[in-house]
């Protein structure tokens, strides 16, 4: 006994084992409840029991509406059991009575006939006009089972001919929206409001057909109808719970009249059910509980109360033995409900994921293909092209000499050198040295000039052949750099779609607490990041009164978080009054404030300076100057092209090291003309005023900070003239009040007089007192042009920008100090 209830107590204590074994009967639940829905579904339970009750289900006293389109859906769907479910309607029918058998008798064949006919018209589409054709039998149907019965046809027979045909068209709407979300051909997807409301009028049509039959004094319609609003209320609420019970509660009333006040205990338990749901099953219980005594009363008096209730207690024991799971996944499909969202963002994630996997699989392909595309890094001649040379040279010239055994066996190696320097010297074009060794040839060789020009025109072809050679390698390397730069940028965008919103719901609930306390009404916030730099935040307001977005939410927030917040853009409802949606981000650490001096040459209108300010993502600032060679239109085209290639790769993403050299090489390949242009750039991260200066060709640039200004230069060639570019890259850290001074060569050009230019502007800028970019733009270039006697010999263009702190609009206010752990969590 002692060994027994230690035993017990240590599986108590263990919480894996206990775990295990919840693991184990939640498996052991969801297998059963699985071989249960494979048996209703593989044995087509649900079309024979349907079909049964429909043949049953009668509204208005006579009126039979449910089974032509049950009829007309079964064939539409193209069931291999319709004529199983078409035999259960006519056994349902005949449990009623002899008369409603045969009016569904004569609705299947007259139906058959119609099918038949349609089908033998290959271009009618069918789901456009079934509803039609049974509208059409169903009249003829009530009018041949009128005259039937009673041998005489009336107008009123007629009016009910035409009420009963125009609702089965209705119905057959409906069973074509409804009855097809049941069928296992179809997958798991989300549903609309309609398609939810076909379904449940189409379990209301199938619960009509259970009307009289009654166990014990239990009304099996009432329960059955109960139990699907309380499933209903607790899966979806109190908006689908009460229209479940308005629905099923009206098609009750109109099969059986005295059931008519069924619809507002359905629709308020629907109610109460839904506002209870938060308490579990629980809530949904007791909602249908206080429906239940509150209209029974109503509807049968305290007589009948008794009834009501034990009807209500048994739906009750139907709701509480459904599994949790069940309920779960019957809520997915009905929209608004969580269950419902989640199903949505299983969807996108997964949506996500496959592109990210193609994304991924793109970026490395392009890596692979950048890496195929490079060139070997070794291209120098080897000892194989002088061999290569040689032989061509000799079986020209040396293969019918006399000399030939002389030259290449008793002298092999001083003819070989000699050959060798005749054509390094031609290659290189010496002609002091290229005369000296001739000399040398002629008084070795028996036919000297017909090897010289034989040497010649090999070296020529060898350097035609190098140059192709060349071209070829810089076109792959070329290839291979862009393919990089998208497989960068591929790679990064792949990593941006990963980023998933945070699991930061005490903090946003702190921020609504404190939102809502200073009587600023917000509906919701979401936190996407509290990155400091990087913070995305998104709210959902009602209505935007006097700006409170800018002026009241934002200062708070940037108080809570520790820094700056703004509005990055607010999205408003289509419809008047409806909520806006508020995108906050964290401010910029800087401001720029730039300014621009331009004049052409001579005074003329077209300049080849073009210059470009642009703002990239992540909070950069680029500015760039290109000066074109020479001047005119054409001029003005080479650095308009550069500009416009720049700010495409650069807004692509691709480092700027790497853009530049790939808008090198594309100027340098694409034409074989002349084409050069200098490139000056500056980027400047607004975040940590940290700088980085690209330049190529360009002259120097300035920093003035105070009373001192700095220098910034370097001596690459201009873009376009060599394929392999030297990149100088410069880092400079920029506090606030710097003014960057940027400008093209024709400022340096103007004041001939002047040796030491760069000296001469770094002092004209250091004398200047105003520190307004544009100011200093204007009177910088006013200084040139005078200095140089009002004459413009060459395009000059001058750039300035003033980087400041940022100062928001509207500032913080104070809050409680414990609000400062937000962004610490």
């Amino acid at each position: 006994m002692i060994q027994k209830m230690g035993s017990v107590a240590a599986e108590t204590v263990d919480p894996f084992v206990h775990k295990k074994r919840l693991q184990g009967r939640a498996r052991s639940g969801r297998s059963i409840q699985t071989f249960l829905l494979g048996v209703v579904f593989r044995t087509d339970f649900f079309f024979l029991a349907a079909g049964f009750l429909l043949g049953r289900a009668v509204i208005i006293t006579s009126l039979t509406p449910f089974i032509l389109p049950f009829f007309a859906t079964v064939f539409w769907m193209k069931r291999k059991r319709r004529y199983a479910d078409s035999l259960a309607v006519l056994v349902g029918a005949a449990t009623l009575s002899a008369g409603q058998a045969f009016y569904a008798l004569l609705g299947l064949l007259a139906f058959l006939i119609g099918w038949r006919m349609m089908n033998a018209l290959k271009r009618v589409k069918m789901e456009r006009w079934l509803p039609g054709l049974v509208f059409i039998m169903g009249f003829m149907v009530r009018l041949v089972y009128q005259a039937a019965f009673s041998l005489t046809i009336v107008w009123t027979d007629l009016l009910t001919a035409g009420a009963e045909a125009s609702l089965s068209a209705l119905v057959t709407l409906i069973f074509m929206q409804s009855v097809p979300l049941i069928s296992t051909h179809v997958s798991h997807k989300l549903f609309r409001n309609e398609e939810i409301i076909c379904f449940v009028i189409l379990i209301s049509s199938v619960i009509a057909g259970t009307i009289g039959w009654h166990v014990y004094d239990v009304s099996i319609d009432h329960v059955l109808a109960r139990y699907a609003v309380l499933l209903f209320a607790y899966a979806g609420g109190a908006a689908i719970g009460s229209t479940v019970g308005v629905v099923i509660g009206l098609i009750l009333g109109m099969a059986s009249v005295t059931s008519l006040y069924q619809m507002s205990l359905l629709a308020f338990t629907g109610v109460l059910g839904g506002l209870l749901k938060e308490a579990g099953k629980v809530g949904v219980a007791a909602g249908l509980l206080i429906a239940t005594l509150l209209i029974g009363v109503y509807g049968s008096g305290y007589a009948g109360l008794g009834n009501e209730v034990i009807d209500s207690i048994a739906a009750l024991v139907l709701f509480f033995l459904t599994p949790k799971s069940f309920i779960r996944q019957m809520a997915s499909f009905i929209p608004g409900t969580r269950e419902y969202q989640a199903e949505q963002q299983q969807y996108v994630r997964k949506l996500r994921d496959v592109t990210v996997s193609r994304v991924e699989q793109f970026s490395g392909l392009f890596q692979t293909l950048a890496k195929s595309f490079s060139p070997p890094e070794d291209n120098h001649e080897s000892a194989s092209d002088d061999d290569l040379f040689l032989s061509r040279v000799t079986a020209k010239t040396c293969q019918n000499c006399f000399k030939k055994e002389f030259c290449w066996i008793n002298n092999f190696e001083k003819t070989q050198r000699i050959m060798l320097e005749l054509r390094e010297e031609a290659r290189h074009g010496n002609r002091d040295s290229e005369a000296r060794v001739q000399r040398q040839w002629r008084s070795h060789c028996s036919r000297p000039e017909r090897t010289l020009e034989a040497i010649h025109r090999e070296q020529s072809h060898a350097e035609l052949s190098e140059k192709m050679r060349h071209n070829v390698l810089e076109s792959r390397r070329l290839v291979a750099d862009q393919l990089k730069g998208v497989s960068q940028v591929m790679g990064d965008f792949a990593r941006e779609m990963k980023r998933e919103r945070g699991l930061h719901d005490w903090q946003e609930e702190m921020i609504l607490t404190k939102l809502n306390g200073i009587g600023v009404r917000v509906e919701s916030v979401e936190i996407y990041n509290l990155e400091s730099g990087a913070i995305d935040i998104e709210a959902v307001l009602p209505v935007d009164h006097y700006g409170v977005c800018e002026k009241v939410i934002a200062p708070l927030l940037s108080d809570i978080l520790g820094e700056s917040i703004v509005v990055e853009k607010k999205q408003s409802s289509d419809l008047p009054g409806g909520p806006s949606r508020v995108v906050f981000v964290s401010a910029r650490a800087y401001d720029l404030e730039t300014g621009v001096a331009t004049a052409a040459r001579g005074g003329g209108g077209i300049s080849g300076d073009n210059y470009s300010l642009f703002e990239i993502g992540s909070k950069k600032y680029v500015m760039a100057i290109s000066d074109g060679m020479g001047h005119g239109e054409r001029a003005d085209m080479e650095s308009k092209d550069t500009l416009q290639l720049l700010k495409k790769v650069l807004k692509s993403g691709i480092h700027e090291t790497l853009a530049i050299k790939s808008i090198n090489s594309i100027l340098s390949l694409r034409s074989t003309e002349e084409i050069y242009a200098t490139l000056d750039l500056a980027l400047i991260d607004l975040q940590n005023a940290t700088s980085k200066f690209l330049k190529i060709g360009s002259n120097p640039s300035f920093i003035k900070r105070g009373s001192r200004v700095f220098m910034l230069d370097s001596e690459n060639l201009p873009i376009g003239i060599i394929r392999d570019v030297s990149i100088d890259v410069r880092s400079e850290q920029l506090k606030s009040g710097d003014l960057l001074i940027m400008m093209s060569d024709g400022i340096f050009d103007v004041p001939q007089h002047i040796e030491n230019k760069e000296a001469w502007v770094k002092r004209k800028i250091k004398e200047m007192e105003t520190d307004d970019p544009q100011e200093i733009a204007d009177l910088l270039l006013e200084e040139v042009i005078r200095a140089g006697n009002g004459t413009l010999n060459d395009d000059m263009t001058v750039i300035t920008a003033r980087i400041s702190h940022h100062i928001p609009e509207w500032s913080a206010f104070s809050s409680d100090q414990t609000d400062k752990r937000i962004k610490r969590a």
